[in-house]
């Protein structure tokens, strides 16, 4: 149904015929009959049948307001031409030349069809009910309340139950929207925790996979190479397995990381140096400038530049020198990671664990804090991973 209808009110208006069918056998009863060539019973059966036709009106409204407009036209011409042919008399009731269940049929057709048609037809029933040929104290006044007031009020009712419907609609997709936010703040918490779990677990497993590497190469016992052989075959499936997870987790920064990583840079970078002396690659760190005042963010953006930089040695250029240099600046600290050319075939195994999105979040985790980020091949067959990180981030 058109408007919102409920499905109750079919039988509201069946209730409502029934109860004006039920009116005008009392008043029936009580003496009001027809006078007229038809006979007394004229007034009754006529009045009974526009009743009934009014249930009809929440499958035709217009259909049933032409019914009441031609029964209204009936009666009127009747009381001209024949009189008390179809009105009865004595008047126990209402107007007696207006049909007895205008009032409802106009107030459900109005909520039904709201367009010009249906409103000229209310408009005719007005007219035919007020007479404002003949106007008089109780014509006009009970001609408005059998048709004016019902079409309002039942337009009221319409824009009512529009309206509620529209803000129950609109508070429905308001909370879609919030848990939909909510599933989003979830998701972007994961990839966060996925990126720093890159950031973090991959280096130190790459380095573990480089001494184990050296180890089984270099040591004399067989018992030792055996063990240094299953321990970099753990750490190659380790870094596997992260990259699942990484991909699982979809590992993709999104906005600003969690605060991991140093307070102090100078100590730590001093560590991740000395681990990757520790595997086997020269590295080389020179430190300019004052760096007490750093700012946490900018620290911990600095320590992930380095340590993604010397990951990428680690895997793919093995046999080559590094220089780190780190400069402290009154506006902005430079990390800069450059590499020599590899002097050897980088391990296969170790390569083939990335996720292939560190650079890539690392450039997004330098953006955050409105840093830049170069990375890109050296003329001398080298890499060089360069960062600028503005001393105003916090």
């Amino acid at each position: 149904m058109r408007n919102g209808m409920r499905p109750a009110t079919p039988w509201v208006v069946v209730a409502c015929a029934l109860f004006f069918v039920g009116l005008d056998v009392l008043v029936f009863v009580l003496g009001s009959r027809s006078t007229g060539p038809l006979g007394p019973y004229a007034a009754l059966v006529f009045r009974i049948a526009l009743d009934l036709a009014s249930i009809a009106v929440v499958r035709a409204p217009r259909t049933v307001l032409g019914v009441l407009i031609g029964g209204s036209v009936a009666l009127l011409v009747s009381e001209l031409v024949a009189p008390g042919a179809l009105v009865a008399t004595p008047v126990l009731t209402g107007d007696p030349l207006t049909p007895t269940a205008i009032g409802v049929a106009i107030c459900v057709a109005v909520q039904l069809r709201h367009d010009r048609t249906m409103w000229v037809l209310v408009g005719l029933l007005t007219l035919l009910a007020t007479r404002p040929w003949d106007p008089s104290w109780s014509t006009i006044p009970l001609g408005l309340l059998y048709t004016a007031v019902p079409a309002l009020i039942g337009r009221f009712m319409a824009a009512r139950r529009t309206l509620v419907a529209g803000l129950r609609e609109r508070a429905e997709r308001a909370e879609r929207e919030q848990l939909l936010l909510a599933e989003q703040a979830r998701g972007e918490e994961r990839a966060r925790m996925a990126a720093e779990m890159h950031d973090v677990v991959t280096h130190r497993v790459s380095l573990m996979v480089l001494q184990a590497g050296a180890m089984e190469v270099t040591a004399t016992d067989p018992a030792t190479r055996s063990a240094a052989g299953s321990l970099r075959a753990a750490g190659v499936q380790a870094l596997d397995e992260l990259r699942e997870i990484v991909g699982v987790f979809g590992g993709e920064r999104v906005g600003a990381s969690p605060a991991v990583g140093p307070q102090r840079p100078r100590a730590r970078l001093a560590d991740l140096v000395d681990a990757s002396i520790a595997a086997g690659v020269p590295v080389e760190l020179v430190c300019t400038g004052a760096e007490g005042t750093v700012p946490a963010s900018v620290a911990r953006t600095a320590h992930r530049v380095v340590q993604e930089a010397l990951t990428n040695v680690h895997k793919h250029a093995p046999g080559g020198t590094v220089c780190v240099e780190v400069r402290y600046g009154p506006d902005a600290v430079t990390v800069a990671v450059r590499n020599t050319a590899p002097t050897r075939a980088a391990d296969g195994a170790l390569t083939a664990t990335g996720s292939g999105s560190g650079l890539r979040g690392l450039r997004e985790r330098v953006e955050v804090i409105g840093g830049a980020l170069h990375a890109a091949p050296s003329a001398d067959g080298g890499f060089e991973v360069r960062a600028e990180l503005p001393m105003g981030a916090r």
